[in-house]
């Protein structure tokens, strides 16, 4: 074959299979890359899985172990009977050792206090749950994780079971309660071999030997009857193998265990007997109750009882904590059958009439200082407050107040009428110990779950003081209480040497407004009165003789009124700069006007990054440990307000952080300093590695105010632990809220502090009725207080300060001035001075009187003038002075 004819039949043959492979390479390249891809996809959700098992583990191992039973030791006692006396110059304190119950005699008129309800058996009212209460020293609630709650008081689960023991140590008292649902243990067999008990029978009288043969059931196992669980037996009782026994039946009776205990005491059985029987039970003992220990200490002070309840010494299972405490809850309660009245810190002090018959008006309860802000609610119905620490009883031939001391901040103020739950009248305080809050798990489950402080704050405890007077007036109860305020607080409780009405004018700087930038919506501060323009006004006001003029200046940095975190202070760049401010503070202290520059200090409004605020890191937290977020509530739906941002409140140390902010602010342009917040609001912080305790917080705010001596300092409402350590009080609360169950309003906590403090009212000019609250400033001694702003208030248009629609200066100004000259003139000499009496002349008509003999007749009628013995006649909707 020629070379050409074998080319032509030579054929590619090896180039298909050569291309087969290739195709088959790339295949297998394919595969490969897509199982290497989908390996990689499943690197993601592999960790994601790993992270959530992880968690799960933690959570179960770590944030929930298993927690073992805490075991409480219960007290017993074995005292005497003898009573248990403590004396003083003027107090004899008497206890009954078997009941724990105590009376103070007053000794100048013989007056007693009882600690207890001594006919509490025979009230007409009152359930059995009541009638025990009302014998108790100190009712106790605890609490599940569900959020049941349950209330032990100390007759019933502490004092008949004898589960409590009295200890007298030099002028204390101390009594330890265990509280709980103890049986007696009696000294008979639960489990009994059949041979041993019938030897033991036939030595007994024959009707005791049948009883106890009744209260027995005979179990052998050559003999079973139907129904009888063989094994079961078996777990319980091992001997029931090899001998017959006698179990002790489930319903027997405690009469009747009490006559088998004492027939085979007379048989010869003994407790040794009984503790070799009690091994002989393998059963598992019933479910044990929950037990508390709390020692309640009483001692005398002088002429004072003073009662403590210790932290440290409580004992209870974090599984069932003890969430409130209620101390004497009926002492010194008013009957039905006498006269008298009940003092409550309601504004500046509400009377509650003893059998006033106001059955179907709610109880009167206020929080002490307000809302603890580091509790989430969802609702705001009415907000309750008591800015001063005191309430108390007036009846027969005495009274007394009650001053809460240490632990005030955790207490609220109830007081009932006879009718409501029993025949008597009484006022006490419920503590919140163990704060709870429930978690937001609605979408997950219907039931209710609960997160719980994990313990009592260390070293802290309850502290409650008793000041007993031979008078049954509010007024000397307000007397006492000033001696007190005076002793506690020394020199910081001295007279002012003024002799002009204070009067405090709040200047607005500027507020926050969405305004078109470029065609986009920006909120920016908006103008409300310049530095310049508040130089002008103070230079006016005070030029006119107003009185001793005091300003706050507010929204002045920072954003405006609506103020942001203060990491830095700022001032608003439209009201003017920093030399502006320090010519303002100039031109005020050339003129002896006290300017205070305002802030606050434990809030953040509209904060960013970019302001130094990162909610994750400074917001305070809830006992859920989320982030404090709080809202304003609208007043119609109870819910948070559509429109309003929320905010947050801050993390305890970094607020204190921004007080020192504020102050060192101040400080540069040579003004004192105005807290909007700190004095009125405190609250606790759960913040996990930083945790605060609302009177931690309390005593902080106690040390700042003490730290600023030597400086001006303003606060708003005044609370009572803060108004010592400052110059000026704002808008307290003079009137309160109105509750149909107060009879009267009287001006106790006035009374105490007047001439030792400034004080305003709220601003007259946006308070709702202006002539009212002058009225109300002049029966109460208070200075007169307006919030003023130059611009227009035409300038408030589309934004959420409607509040201050009334605050055009040049619209108030003549009115203000003229208001304020006639109380200043008529009233200016009366703020050096105390007040020394205070009388209700008629439903319209008060009479204040000051220690140089100055009446100040006030007269809410808006109708009627009002004649006074003296001859003195009073217009309607006016005051009158005499001197």
């Amino acid at each position: 074959m020629s070379e050409e004819n074998k080319t032509k039949k030579e054929k590619p043959v090896k180039v298909k299979p050569a291309k087969r492979r290739r195709v088959r390479g790339e295949a297998n390249t394919e595969r490969a890359n897509a199982i290497r891809d989908f390996f990689k996809s499943l690197i993601a959700p592999v960790i994601f899985l790993g992270l959530i098992g992880i968690g799960v583990f933690l959570i179960i191992h770590f944030v929930n172990p298993e927690k073992e039973k805490v075991q409480i030791i219960p007290y017993g006692y074995e005292g005497g009977e003898d009573p248990i006396v403590m004396e003083s110059n003027d107090i004899l304190f008497t206890m009954d050792p078997l009941t724990t119950h105590f009376t103070v005699t007053k000794k100048s008129t013989g007056k007693v206090w009882s600690s207890y309800i001594e006919n509490a058996e025979s009230d007409s009212r009152a359930l059995s749950e009541e009638k025990n209460r009302m014998m108790s020293n100190l009712l106790l609630t605890y609490t599940i994780k569900s959020g049941l709650e349950t209330i032990y008081d100390t007759k019933s689960f502490s004092v008949d079971n004898s589960i409590y023991e009295i200890k007298q140590e030099g002028d204390t008292v101390k009594v330890f309660y265990t509280l709980g649902k103890v049986e007696r243990e009696y000294i008979i067999p639960k489990v009994k071999r059949v041979s041993e008990m019938d030897a033991l029978r036939e030595k007994m009288e024959k009707n005791k030997a049948s009883l106890v043969k009744d209260m027995y059931k005979k179990y052998d196992i050559k003999k079973l009857k139907k129904g009888d669980d063989k094994e079961a037996l078996l777990e319980k009782y091992p001997i029931f193998e090899t001998e017959p026994i006698y179990v002790l039946k489930d319903n027997a009776r405690e009469d009747r265990k009490q006559v088998i205990e004492e027939a085979l005491e007379e048989a010869g059985y003994t407790y040794e007997e009984y503790q070799a029987d009690k091994e002989l039970d393998q059963s598992e003992g019933d479910e044990e109750n929950e037990l508390f220990n709390v020692e309640m200490d009483f001692r005398l002070e002088g002429d004072d009882l003073v009662v403590e309840l210790p932290f440290d010494s409580m004992e209870y299972d974090p599984e069932a904590p003890i969430t409130m405490i209620t101390p004497l809850p009926y002492f010194g309660a008013g009957s039905k059958n006498e006269e008298g009245f009940m003092l409550v810190p309601e504004g500046g002090g509400g009377i509650i009439e003893y059998n006033n018959g106001k059955t179907a008006q709610n109880n009167y309860y206020a929080n002490m200082y307000g809302w603890d802000f580091c509790m989430r609610r969802k609702y705001v119905i009415h907000n309750t407050r008591a800015y001063f620490n005191v309430f108390g009883h007036s009846s027969g031939e005495g009274s007394f107040i009650c001053i809460l001391e240490d632990g005030s901040s955790y207490g609220s103020v109830k007081a009932l009428v006879n009718g409501k739950q029993n025949d008597y009248n009484f006022v006490n305080v419920d503590y919140t110990m163990i704060p709870k809050q429930e978690f937001d798990i609605s979408n997950m489950s219907s039931s209710a779950v609960y997160s719980f402080l994990p313990s009592l704050p260390a070293g802290e405890k309850i502290v409650q003081r008793y000041r007993f007077l031979d008078s049954t007036d509010y007024v000397d109860m307000a007397y006492a209480y000033r001696d007190y305020l005076e002793n506690t607080y020394g020199e910081y409780m001295s007279l002012n040497t003024d002799d002009q009405a204070p009067v405090e004018v709040e200047i607005l700087g500027a507020v926050d407004k969405v305004q078109q930038v470029l065609g986009v919506p920006v909120s920016l501060p908006v103008k409300l009165t310049s530095f310049k323009e508040a130089k002008d006004m103070i230079a006016e006001m005070d030029s006119s003789g107003i009185g001793k003029l005091s300003v706050k200046y507010s929204g002045w940095c920072n954003g405006g009124v609506n103020q942001k975190i203060l990491t830095k202070v700022k001032p608003v760049m439209s009201l003017g700069n920093e030399k502006d401010i320090v010519d303002l503070a100039s031109a005020a202290d050339s003129s002896s006007v006290n300017l205070y520059m305002n802030g606050i200090t434990q809030y953040e409004h509209r904060s960013n990054i970019f302001n130094g605020f990162l909610s994750y890191r400074d917001a305070a937290r809830f006992l859920t440990k989320e982030r404090a977020e709080l809202f304003n509530y609208s007043h119609v739906t109870y819910a948070a307000r559509e429109g309003f941002k929320s905010y947050y409140l801050l993390h305890n140390s970094l607020a204190k952080t921004m007080a020192d902010n504020l102050v060192a602010a101040a400080k540069t342009y040579g003004t004192g300093v105005s807290f909007e917040d700190l004095g009125m609001d405190v609250s606790s912080d759960f913040y996990r590695k930083d945790s605060h305790s609302r009177e931690d917080t309390k005593k902080q705010h106690v040390e700042l105010l003490k730290s600023l001596d030597d400086k001006r300092v303003m606060i708003n409402m005044g609370n009572d632990y803060a108004v010592p350590f400052v110059d000026m009080v704002t808008n307290m609360d003079l009137k309160g809220s109105e509750y149909t169950i107060i009879d009267k309003n009287v001006p106790f906590y006035q009374i105490a502090v007047h001439g030792y403090i400034d004080y305003t009212g709220e601003p007259i000019n946006i308070c709702g009725d202006d002539q009212e609250q002058l009225l109300r400033s002049a029966e109460y001694g208070a200075g007169l207080s307006f919030t003023l702003m130059k611009e227009s208030s035409f300038v408030l248009q589309k934004t959420l300060y409607s509040e201050y629609y009334g605050c055009e200066y040049a619209a108030w100004k003549d009115r203000m001035t003229d208001m304020c000259k006639r109380y200043n003139n008529e009233l200016g000499h009366c703020f050096n001075q105390e007040m020394t009496d205070h009388e209700v002349l008629s439903d319209y008509v008060r009479c204040t009187t000051y220690a140089d003999g100055t009446r100040v007749y006030t007269n809410y009628s808006f109708t009627e003038d009002y004649v006074a013995e003296d001859g003195t006649t009073v217009p309607a909707r006016d005051y009158t002075v005499v001197r």
